[in-house]
């Protein structure tokens, strides 16, 4: 229990650290954050703005251990050196959201994960969510962080989108709605290695619930359908599944060109035709969302707007411009296969596909009925691209290594033709060319528009 005078170290100054700096002060804590890095100027001037003590370039540690307790930013893994010597000494070390969590004062919590989806899930449910309460607010990994957001309003409602490496850090983090959207390999280098681990991980969303809470989760992932069924001891929410591929008697499915939601005596019924955003993994995204907006009792008809108002999210499957019948897509979130396996199988079009950055120890196989099938060319835009080369070399004729996104783009155009698709759909982490997903994106966007 935390004393008025408690002293909390926070460990990274970015997004995530800033916000439960800020937090902190505001409860009035004594507050000292730590970046080994250097700290972005736009956050050393908000930790200068509210006072408060940090340093970077290094950790003091004797003064990180003198904590009473540690807030954690969830880019730094538990086996740095420093968290161990801080568990060895008995200071407890939790992540951001459930700093965030100790402070909400009454309001409900959506929480989203998954490997892939859970920005769009996220995204979407509050867009629905909002058209009946404007005290909703979106936090998490996108915008504010969750602190950050609590430390303004603590007593909003949120919809969370939250990542395994924050879900590793919590202890009493209880959504009323969890959802899970799928669980494939990925950040197994966080890990051990160990999908089981990161499997584990994922399910942790579930960990505080109690029998009035919902679990939304997709019953087609037979990852998910074992653990659900392995854990039916352990999962005291009640259990709403979302499927394409089977009728439920609770939950959401395909009936023909409708999906369907049965909650209790409950039922919302929507065309797929209607849905803006395009593909199966989208379809998914949509009905999770509807799942939590049925649960919550907004009207039907305000989801069936919300839904078709929804226009999607910004460097996922952005469909950004069109220049002499060529399509650009804008990808860049897609940093796992399983993201530009949706991808590519939602496309119609040939494709032009722009792939590569930090390999994650990819297995780009996975990838190859639909590389067959959609791709013309391959351009690959990362430092060590010789996977993917050798992974296609013998389908695709045309794979190319080029050093920055303008010589891409311009060697995109010589293959193109009306009716094509040049996509950026990486498949790979960016922390080799670009500050994070969103500056790739950006910058491609950037190219892009200026060959008009």
């Amino acid at each position: 229990m935390l004393r008025p005078d408690s002293y909390i170290v926070v460990l990274g100054a970015g997004e995530s650290g800033v916000g439960a700096a800020a937090l902190a002060k505001k409860k009035g804590f004594k507050v000292f954050v730590s970046d080994s890095s250097s700290i972005d100027s736009i956050y050393k001037e908000q930790l200068e703005s509210l006072s408060v003590a940090f340093e970077e370039g290094a950790h003091t540690t004797e003064r990180i251990l003198s904590a009473d307790l540690v807030v954690k930013s969830p880019g730094i893994p538990d086996k740095a050196p420093l968290i161990q010597k801080l568990v060895a000494n008995g200071v407890s070390v939790i992540s951001e959201i459930e700093w965030g969590f100790y402070f909400l004062e009454g309001g409900e919590l959506v929480a989203i994960t998954g490997t892939n989806g859970k920005t769009t899930t996220a995204t979407l449910t509050h867009h629905i969510l909002i058209s009946r309460n404007n005290n909703t607010l979106l936090a998490g990994n996108i915008g504010d962080s969750f602190a950050a957001a609590v430390a303004k309003r603590p007593s909003a409602n949120y919809v969370l989108e939250v990542s395994s490496f924050q879900l590793d850090g919590i202890q009493d983090f209880r959504p009323h709605i969890s959802v899970l959207t799928n669980i494939t390999p990925d950040h197994l280098d966080r890990y051990d290695y160990s999908f089981k681990n990161y499997i584990g991980s994922k399910m942790r969303i579930v960990k505080n619930q109690t029998t009035e809470d919902f679990f939304i989760y997709d019953a087609d992932d037979q990852v998910i359908a074992n653990e659900v069924e392995s854990r039916s001891n352990e999962i005291a929410a009640r259990l709403v599944p979302f499927s394409c591929e089977k009728k439920l008697n609770q939950g959401a499915f395909l009936e023909g060109d409708h999906f369907k939601i049965i909650i209790d005596n409950q039922t919302f019924t929507m065309e797929t035709s209607k849905i803006p955003i395009q593909g199966k993994h989208n379809l998914k995204n949509t009905m999770a969302a509807s799942t939590v907006a049925m649960i919550k009792n907004i009207r039907r008809e305000a989801i069936k707007q919300s839904i078709e108002g929804f226009t999607g999210v910004t460097h996922r499957m952005e469909v950004f411009e069109e220049f002499s019948g060529v399509r650009f897509i804008n990808d860049s979130k897609a940093t796992n296969i399983n993201a530009t396996y949706f991808a590519l199988e939602s496309v119609k079009r040939p494709v032009i596909w722009i792939a590569g950055g930090v390999d994650k120890g990819n297995d780009y196989s996975a990838l190859m009925p639909l590389v067959r099938e959609k791709v013309k060319a391959i351009l690959c835009i990362g430092v060590e691209n010789q996977k993917i080369v050798e992974t296609f070399n013998k389908v695709i004729p045309e794979i190319h290594e080029l050093s920055s996104l303008e010589d891409t783009v311009a060697m995109a155009m010589r293959f193109a033709e009306r009716g094509d698709t040049v996509m950026l759909s990486p498949a790979c982490a960016s922390f080799d060319r670009f500050k994070n997903y969103e500056d790739r994106g950006d910058q491609f966007k950037q190219v892009v528009r200026s060959l008009d």
